[in-house]
């Protein structure tokens, strides 16, 4: 009841109210140019194609799959929105792993607010690249569908020149506009704009899961239901315990105990001491793992299970594609966990730096109690987050997989095991809690009651 009220108190206040509404309106318009098809494909027709590799079951179908929960069915229809908030993301992720490598870059991101608009600057305009990039990419594949495995069929009405560069207009433009509105909202509205997005485009999925749902199990327009309707109950039981799960890996930290020595008040030699604490995120690297490691696998899984089956000494590398693209599968399971747990420590690895933070304590005179400022300290923290790292890796591990076992192991449509786990469900948790933690701040800056009735929200970041 008091969270209820705490909602409601969120339109009390003017500001709140403003950025509330208008994120919602930015959020409206993004979600509409994810359903403008692209001009020139039949766009009915792509749709039963789709819907036939789905059946199939096979690597393309694992790929479409995954390009439609995270463009938010823009895939179904070919819209002009489908690349969406990808390439800027994409872009992203990038310029954070070239900074770490680059001196240059690395210079830029210490500058403080210039370097970090140049920064910026250089990731639209990768950005923009991106976009060319896999919108032409997608324009050769929709005149060549037979080649993508999806059948002999025409899916562009007028093929050619001209509708490559149509497709790479539109498409480029929608997604530079879906960046900028973006931008919008993390500025002018609430919550980060990327992230929020991202999270609407993995929801607007979730009626089709509803339906897809009640059909298995109560039946709908004359489809018998297939499962008793205590399967579902236990379902959603599990699917809360999974969930609580993911909030407690996106919240939980593992505090360094810090001491800081400053001058007390009045002057003199006499010092005081502050003890506060340093927190380790224990999913420090998000949701990072499972981005890069599914479609590692499922890219070449779809390559290699096209191999004509004419050339027999590659029959190896066929079977080899096929066990990938089956998520089911023992040899998928065993390289996606080993994925995830290599990207989760090379993301730490390549974003941690634990001797700049040594530095940065050194400096302000602060220090772990019984380490050595300096190297030794350096040293400590690199083994502490390598061990928290591990921990935060197998929990990880644990809810990507969950997706795929309930897809094998229950024969769930990967509309409905989408939400119980992996990727969808990581974003929609980290971004929801983002969300609300800015919602609580403007409520308590105006001496209202939090969400919570003890404590507050804590950022993911």
């Amino acid at each position: 009841m008091a969270m209820l009220e705490s909602f409601a108190n969120t339109f009390k206040i003017p500001e709140l109210r403003k950025r509330i509404l208008l994120t919602a309106g930015l959020v409206f318009i993004c979600r509409l140019i994810s359903m403008i098809p692209t001009p020139g494909v039949d766009w009915q027709t792509l749709q039963q194609e789709l819907e036939r590799i789905r059946e199939t079951a096979g690597a393309g179908g694992g790929l479409m799959d995954w390009f439609n929960v995270f463009s938010g069915g823009a895939l179904n229809q070919c819209a002009v929105g489908f690349l969406s908030i990808w390439p800027y993301i994409s872009a992203s992720i990038i310029i954070q792993l070239l900074t770490a490598v680059i001196p240059t870059l690395e210079r830029m991101r210490r500058e403080g607010e210039s370097g970090r608009v140049k920064l910026a600057q250089i990731t639209r305009y990768l950005t923009i690249g991106i976009c060319v990039f896999q919108s032409f990419a997608l324009a050769t594949a929709l005149q060549n569908p037979a080649s993508f495995g999806l059948g002999g069929v025409q899916i562009v009405t007028r093929p050619g020149f001209g509708f490559n560069i149509m497709t790479v207009i539109a498409m480029t433009t929608a997604s530079l506009l879906v960046m900028w509105l973006a931008d919008q909202i993390t500025q002018r509205g609430i919550g980060n704009g990327t992230s929020l997005i991202i999270m609407i485009n993995i929801t607007s999925r979730l009626p089709v899961a509803i339906i897809e749902a009640w059909t298995r199990y109560f039946g709908l327009g004359g489809i018998t239901a297939t499962r008793s309707p205590i399967e579902l109950l236990l379902l959603l039981l599990f699917g809360f315990l999974i969930t609580m799960g993911t909030v407690m890996l996106t919240q939980g930290v593992r505090k360094v105990p810090i001491h800081s020595t400053r001058r007390a008040a009045g002057g003199g030699n006499s010092y005081g001491m502050q003890q506060t604490y340093m927190p380790l995120r224990v999913n420090y690297t998000g949701v990072m793992p499972i981005i890069f490691a599914g479609p590692l696998i499922q890219f070449p899984a779809a390559l290699l299970s096209r191999i004509p089956a004419e050339i027999t000494w590659l029959g190896w590398l066929k079977w080899l594609g096929v066990q990938l693209s089956d998520m089911t599968s023992p040899l998928h399971l065993a390289v996606y966990a080993l994925l995830i747990m290599f990207f989760a420590f090379f993301w730490v690895a390549t974003q941690f730096n634990a001797m700049q933070i040594s530095d940065n304590l050194k400096r302000e005179g602060s220090y772990v109690p019984g380490i050595r400022p300096g190297r030794a300290t350096a040293e400590y923290l690199d083994a502490l987050m390598t061990r928290v790292t591990l921990i935060g890796g197998l929990g990880l591990l644990i809810i990507a997989l969950v997706p795929q076992f309930l897809r094998g192991m229950m024969e769930l449509p990967w509309e409905m095991a989408s939400f119980f786990g992996g990727t969808s469900l990581l974003i929609i948790v980290g971004v929801a809690l983002d969300t609300l933690r800015q919602m609580e701040s403007h409520l308590l800056m105006r001496n209202y009651d939090g969400f919570l009735k003890h404590g507050r929200l804590r950022s993911r970041r």
